[in-house]
């Protein structure tokens, strides 16, 4: 069992915090986003006004850093708790499924998506680690934080295969928090495979709220024969839905493509918009969905032959020394549900940024 990690805010603003707005800001004219990094406890924390956003937590037991929790602009939980700080009445299947997290299911024959501590050690060597290496920047504004980190792709040997560069940008207008996300995988001293995969490549483990009501126990099997039991629990208070970009909704968006996907339901009173929107600039787009009704929400590009059923292959390949980045932004929308009109707006809006 993962160990507990408390996120409570008097933890989030118990480390170092830095300021680095405009030149000469004094004490008293501290930005309204505030990042405190603290690297003992393997954390950055993100907080607007003092009120925790999310953090970027990258414990050793985790096999991969991740952001842990998202928070609406009330607090709201919008992520599961469980393994790390569970909650009653949610599921407890795929250890795996912590918060936002980037990674893929087949590098060089290699699983980083399904690696976790329940992975037998007799079964280690076909699972792969993603280490985090540094912050690279933090930077607080009035209106956005941005924070960049290195990471590396350790095969179980301890070799690295790729180096990821990723600058993530926290934003919040009005009611609506935003997460921007700017990945670079870098092939080190030999060529790297990504083949056709259905686990990657940027996933969200949502609360038990925003699921989609289960009807029936149900078994889900990775790419290494391992078999996850998810149950059928209590429905009371579950009501997601997944909306995509081409009219589809429900269950019926996983496997299919499209250029963003909102998913819909409310938490307590709170109605709420969680979307994913992809870029017109990444590798296999518009992307392939691997979006669940027992909660995770996943856009993956470079699985195409899963999801297409062998009508198309792709088996994404980066040579030595090259290099691809992916770009994706986040929504965390509060007090009404986004219309198609409204997530198209801010699609087009990303996908016209070039940074």
């Amino acid at each position: 069992m993962i160990k507990n990690i408390q996120l409570s805010t008097t933890a989030m603003l118990g480390g170092l915090t830095l300021f680095m707005g405009c030149a000469g800001q004094s004490a008293e004219e501290q930005t309204h986003f505030q990042i405190v990094e603290n690297a003992a406890e393997k954390r950055v924390d993100i907080t607007v006004d003092g009120e925790p956003f999310t953090s970027y937590i990258y414990p050793q037991e985790l096999m991969k850093p991740v952001l842990y929790p998202l928070r609406t602009t009330k607090g709201t939980l919008v992520t599961r708790g469980w393994p790390l700080d569970p909650r009653p009445g949610e599921r407890i299947d795929h250890p795996h499924h912590v918060g936002m997290w980037f990674n893929y299911g087949d590098v060089n024959g290699l699983d980083f998506w399904n690696n976790s501590t329940a992975i037998p050690e007799e079964k280690k060597d076909g699972y792969g680690t993603i280490k985090h290496v540094s912050v690279d920047e933090i930077h607080a504004e009035d209106d956005k934080a941005t924070l960049s980190v290195s990471m590396d792709w350790q095969g179980p040997d301890g070799t690295s295969l790729l180096s990821e560069k990723t600058t993530y940008v926290f934003s919040q207008e009005g009611d609506q928090r935003a997460i921007a996300l700017n990945t670079t995988l870098t092939a080190l001293d030999q060529d790297v495979s990504f083949r056709d995969n259905k686990e990657g490549l940027i996933g969200i483990r949502v609360a038990r709220e925003l699921e989609h009501p289960s009807d029936t126990p149900e078994k889900f099997t990775d790419a290494n024969g391992i078999a996850t039991e998810v149950a059928q629990l209590n429905n009371e208070g579950v009501n997601g839905k997944y909306i995509s970009s081409e009219g589809l909704q429900g269950d019926s968006v996983w496997g299919k493509r499209a250029k963003w996907v909102n998913l819909t339901g409310q938490i307590g009173e709170e109605p709420i918009s969680l979307v994913i929107l992809d870029h017109t600039a990444n590798t296999g787009y518009p992307t392939y969905w691997h979006a669940r009704g027992y909660g995770l929400f996943a856009a993956n590009p470079l699985g195409q032959k899963e999801f297409s059923e062998g009508k198309e292959t792709l088996d994404f390949k980066l040579g030595a020394g090259e290099s691809v980045t992916f770009k994706y932004k986040v929504l965390i929308n509060s007090g009404n549900l986004l219309s198609d009109q409204e997530v198209n707006t801010a699609f087009d809006t990303f996908a016209s940024s070039t940074n």
